[in-house]
């Protein structure tokens, strides 16, 4: 089950007010780079790969966390709404490796939660597409890959497991192009522009304390 736009549109809105960032900007240029990709493949729907992919993030809204618990924390919120294709693309949509990201044993519920649901889930179209499409979308728009990941590199350092996941992120890119007929950055608009910005890595406001 899937929320509608408006729907949608309500929630980003009031997530960004619950824990206002560049986050609800960047969540809704994904779900526009899903919609332009789906819309050039055959049998994709255009309308729910726009909709998971805005929704993606939507953990987010209960304040700035780490992966695992952005991950989890929507996947709860869209269970609890009956959303429950959107709370798979939350549970996915950071774990490209899939089963092979979780080559430990997690200590957090939360992360023996996810690692359970990601060992018995097959990556379909839609979690590769929200995959991809959350490394071309930021704030400002469209960049190539290359570009979107040195700024998160920037935000969070380097790990080894992130050099693994741009390996399959191109591997998906060249799998979409190849059933879209064109390059994905064809249909991402003013990508060329905005992948020469050179903004500084945003980062939380500091709370002052009274």
């Amino acid at each position: 089950m899937l929320p509608t736009a408006e729907e949608v549109k309500r929630e980003l809105e009031i997530a960004g007010e619950l824990n206002p960032g560049p986050w609800i900007k960047h969540s809704i240029n994904t779900g526009i780079a899903a919609r332009n990709i789906a819309e050039k493949i055959p049998g994709m729907d255009a309308e729910k790969a726009y909709i998971v992919g805005s929704m993606h993030d939507i953990g987010r809204r209960a304040g700035i966390t780490d992966i695992p618990t952005h991950v989890y924390d929507g996947y709860k919120y869209c269970m609890e709404k009956g959303w429950d294709e959107v709370a798979r693309i939350c549970m996915t949509h950071s774990y490209l490796r899939m089963q092979d990201e979780f080559d430990y044993e997690p200590e957090t519920e939360h992360e023996k939660a996810i690692k359970a649901y990601i060992m018995n889930c097959e990556a379909d179209d839609y979690d590769k597409l929200i995959q991809l499409c959350d490394s071309l979308a930021v704030d400002y728009g469209f960049v190539i890959l290359e570009k979107r990941f040195v700024d998160v590199t920037r935000r969070y350092g380097i790990m080894e497991g992130y050099i693994k996941g741009w390996e399959i992120a191109f591997k998906i890119k060249e799998e979409f192009e190849a059933r879209m007929g064109c390059s994905i950055y064809d249909v991402l608009p003013d990508i060329g522009k905005t992948s020469l910005l050179t903004p500084k890595p945003w980062k939380p406001p500091v709370k002052q304390v009274d």
